[in-house]
């Protein structure tokens, strides 16, 4: 296990001091419910929060607000987080109860948050210097990419449904299917006298967005 971690650091370019925290922050609750990673999470989220947040006002120090918000908001979410950890392989580093003769596939979720909490305990083991730079060089594709902002497909389409019917699309859960641990939700869409559209994704949040790009791809006004 000691390797493991070394391997780890290797990759983070991070030597901690106290290697203790270091697995704990990768120690989910079920494999041990007293002593886990649920609060450096807590704190790794605001940690990454404030570093990304600082970044982007050197970045674009002219830009409204509201653009900010939407290069933040696609930095620290869930799909970049989990972007990030399987860069670095996190899920074989996780410690998680593996019921015996079963294979364990690690939730999306899991893997994402177990992320936040690493970032969490450099920062107590190390400092905000540390975990900054820390920061600044696993996400620097991901600021890169940040350039450009666009409107997402479901944004897009309310402001074409209000301005033409005065009401917002309506979407419908249609179905929910696959395993727990890899859903697929399928979602219609439609608006005023227009037919369903329907599209799939992994969440139901995904499937809108699918929905929504779909019907701005076919729709012929």
């Amino acid at each position: 296990m000691k390797v493991l971690y070394t391997s780890l650091e290797k990759k983070l370019g991070v030597n901690f001091k106290d290697k203790n925290l270091l697995v704990k922050s990768l120690t989910h609750k079920s494999f041990d419910n007293q002593d886990n990673n649920e609060k450096i999470e807590f704190l790794g989220d605001r940690v990454l929060g404030l570093v990304i947040a600082k970044k982007l006002l050197e970045i674009y120090p002219t830009e409204k607000e509201g653009i900010l918000d939407k290069k933040f908001a696609s930095l620290v979410n869930r799909k970049t987080c989990l972007q990030i950890a399987n860069e670095i392989e996190l899920e074989k580093y996780i410690l998680i109860f593996r019921p015996r003769n079963k294979k364990t596939i690690i939730e999306d979720k899991v893997v994402a948050d177990s992320c936040e909490a690493l970032i969490g305990a450099i920062y107590l083991d190390r400092g905000f210097t540390t975990v900054e730079k820390t920061i600044l060089n696993l996400w620097k594709k991901h600021l890169e990419k940040s350039v450009i902002t666009e409107i997402d497909a479901k944004t897009k389409l309310q402001e074409l449904s209000l301005k033409k019917f005065k009401k917002l699309p309506t979407y419908k859960l249609i179905s929910n299917t696959g395993p727990r641990h890899k859903p697929n939700f399928k979602v219609a869409v439609r608006l005023k006298d227009t037919k369903n559209i329907y599209a799939n994704g992994t969440s139901i949040k995904n499937a809108e967005q699918a929905a929504a790009k779909k019907f701005l791809e076919n729709l012929k006004l």
